[in-house]
């Protein structure tokens, strides 16, 4: 079953192991920092919810903030600032730089449970949680084809694929080293067009080899037969 991930970032020992705790009891999968510097060196993109102490040592919970705010891997992860300060001004600084809740201290359990939870279906509502177990992936090395998404990647880059070249690149690497004869691939990738000259399939190998960088030289040519891609 899917799971949330949540960081919680506090310099308060005794604190973070409550809020991991009750927050374990919820169902979700809790890791906690000590302190901003040690969070960050964490890959915090990982996360669907940070729970941030404002005031900390050296770097501050909003400045921790504004650095996931400015990277455009972390800017899309709510946080929620958890502080002893309860000034407006705080709370403007804090929804300034994107938080997505402020509790201040002392707060109850409940309270953040409750918090986190709605924070947590909001997020839902734009960007529904994956079950990474059910994706379902084809890969060569470096090369992947995330095929529930239509994505490929070429070493985590995502690559611009028509629904063709998408089709010929999974039928290659389904089947490596099995030699395609040019009346295979029509059948199996312009099933649905009427009249495809053998010319087609030549310029989208072409595009094929020349997207997919050092791989190219994977996708051979057997004269007389066809095309295979080559371990």
């Amino acid at each position: 079953m899917s799971q949330y991930r949540i960081l919680v970032v506090d310099d308060e020992e005794d604190l973070c192991e409550i809020l991991q705790f009750n927050l374990e009891t919820e169902g979700y999968i809790v890791d906690v920092a000590y302190s901003a510097e040690d969070a960050l060196k964490t890959d915090i993109s990982s996360y669907h919810l940070v729970l941030l102490d404002v005031m900390m040592g050296e770097m501050s919970g909003f400045r921790m903030g504004k650095v996931l705010q400015d990277n455009p891997k972390t800017a899309s992860i709510p946080i929620i600032f958890l502080t002893a300060k309860d000034s407006e001004n705080d709370r403007i600084t804090g929804f300034s730089i994107g938080a997505d809740d402020y509790i201040s201290k002392p707060f109850s359990i409940r309270e953040v449970q409750a918090r986190v939870k709605a924070v947590l279906r909001r997020v839902a509502d734009i960007n529904p949680i994956v079950d990474e177990t059910n994706i379902q992936v084809v890969a060569y090395e470096s090369l992947e084809l995330i095929l529930d998404k239509k994505k490929v990647l070429l070493a985590g880059e995502a690559l611009s694929f028509t629904k063709k070249e998408f089709e010929m690149l999974k039928l290659f690497l389904e089947n490596r080293n099995r030699v395609f004869t040019r009346d295979e691939i029509l059948a199996r990738i312009w099933s649905d067009e009427v009249v495809v000259l053998d010319r087609t399939i030549d310029v989208n190998i072409t595009r094929l080899r020349k997207k997919i960088g050092p791989y190219g030289k994977n996708i051979v040519t057997r004269l007389g037969y066809g095309y295979c891609f080559e371990e």
